[in-house]
């Protein structure tokens, strides 16, 4: 469930995780690493996301990348096995 606070609508880590598909331990790993924004804390515990941080991390849990090079040749080791 959103809250407001002073005027502004905050996302808390459990709904953004369910929204963008992925489990609340990949969140705090992404959060971890750097790869989205940390949030802000509410209420000295929660972590709530503004609308513009849950766009951040919908688009960068929907980030197409492409093969190292190192998976290439590894599917090279395959082709042609049945």
């Amino acid at each position: 469930m959103s809250v407001e606070i002073n005027g502004k609508k905050y996302f808390q880590a459990t709904e953004v995780a369910e929204a963008v598909g992925v489990t609340r331990q990949t969140l705090w790993r992404w959060r971890r690493d750097g790869s989205i924004p940390v949030g802000s804390k509410y209420r000295g515990r929660q972590i709530v996301y503004t609308p513009t941080e849950v766009e951040i991390i919908r688009q960068f849990a929907e980030r197409l990348e492409p093969i190292a090079d190192q998976h290439r040749r590894e599917k090279t080791l395959f082709e042609g096995q049945s």
